[in-house]
């Protein structure tokens, strides 16, 4: 396996695939044409030498891949609902994009930082009084948490297909890193699990985030509230990292702190048909030559048409 630089996610029925500065939607219309858009996103942060610092790159692109994945679902739902293209580019609804981005985050920190900790001293506080169990019951209860919000959702018939359309983009990925030509085929018997994946890193958000407010320690009951946000930045800087190595080592160790990730990641994604496949090949073609990748990784892309 081989580390393709390519990232994405589902949008409504179809997937967006980013690579470097280019990114492409690919929706199914309902009259069943797959519609391809290709642009160029170059992020909240334009200058490129800070998105490649160590650790701090991990913040904007966490911050890039919220902005864009919502913008990419917003264009999936103007073209599925057969919208003015131009309409999907007016100020109005960059507005809306920016509003959405800002309380989405809001609201997880809300949810999955901050509610854990009151419930957990809740809970714990009349029968436990070290900081150390509390701490890593609190850490236990927002994974689970994340784990049954991902399991009410995915009762959903929107959602559900959304999942398949994730799977479908995590088989196009694991079907060119490891050295097969693009095809249905292919795609098809490739892995719907990725080690690159954003649910792989929100978990390792969580495993970090026990650790470090393990060694920062504070009594205000207040002043944990502000750390726990304040950290997030360094949380997210030190999961990406992770993230990022898990994506191009097949170390064992690694290996094995990805599995808890790719575990969950049997709960949002699921087995797409051949015309999710199909979207997803064609998200990938706009922005990445598959065939040089696999040339010049794997020697000629066509003697791995057998596997």
């Amino acid at each position: 396996m081989k580390s393709s630089n390519i990232g994405g996610q589902a949008v409504l029925e179809g997937i967006m695939m980013k690579h470097e500065d280019e990114y492409s939607v690919a929706v199914r219309k309902p009259d069943g044409e797959i519609f391809v858009k290709k642009d160029e996103y170059h992020g909240v942060i334009g200058w490129k030498p800070l998105k490649k610092v160590p650790f701090i790159r991990g913040v904007f692109n966490f911050i890039d891949s919220m902005v864009l994945g919502i913008q990419a679902l917003t264009y999936s739902a103007d073209i599925y609902e057969e919208e003015d293209e131009h309409d999907t580019k007016d100020k109005k609804k960059k507005f809306i994009t920016t509003c959405v981005t800002f309380f989405s985050v809001a609201a997880a920190i809300g949810i999955f930082v901050v509610l854990p900790y009151f419930l957990s001293s809740l809970l714990l506080k009349p029968v436990v009084s070290s900081y150390t169990w509390c701490t890593v019951f609190e850490g236990f209860m927002r994974i689970g948490m994340f784990i049954v919000y991902v399991l009410l959702i995915s009762r959903m018939e929107d959602i559900q297909r959304t999942f398949m359309y994730h799977g479908a983009e995590h088989k196009c990925i694991n079907c060119i890193e490891h050295g097969l030509p693009l095809t249905v085929d292919n795609v098809r018997k490739s892995s719907r699990q990725h080690k690159r994946c954003g649910t792989s890193f929100l978990f390792f958000v969580c495993a970090i985030g026990i650790i470090l407010l393990l060694l920062i320690q504070v009594e205000s009951p207040l002043l944990r509230v502000v750390v726990r946000i304040a950290l997030l930045p360094v949380i997210a800087g030190i999961s990406y990292e992770i993230l990022k190595l898990a994506g191009r080592s097949e170390n064992p160790l690694v290996n094995f702190f990805s599995k808890p990730g790719l575990a969950i990641q049997r709960l949002t994604t699921k087995e797409p048909d051949d015309d999710m496949i199909e979207v997803a090949i064609r998200a990938v073609e706009a922005v990445f030559d598959w065939k040089k990748y696999e040339a010049e990784n794997f020697g000629n892309a066509e003697d791995f048409s057998g596997r």
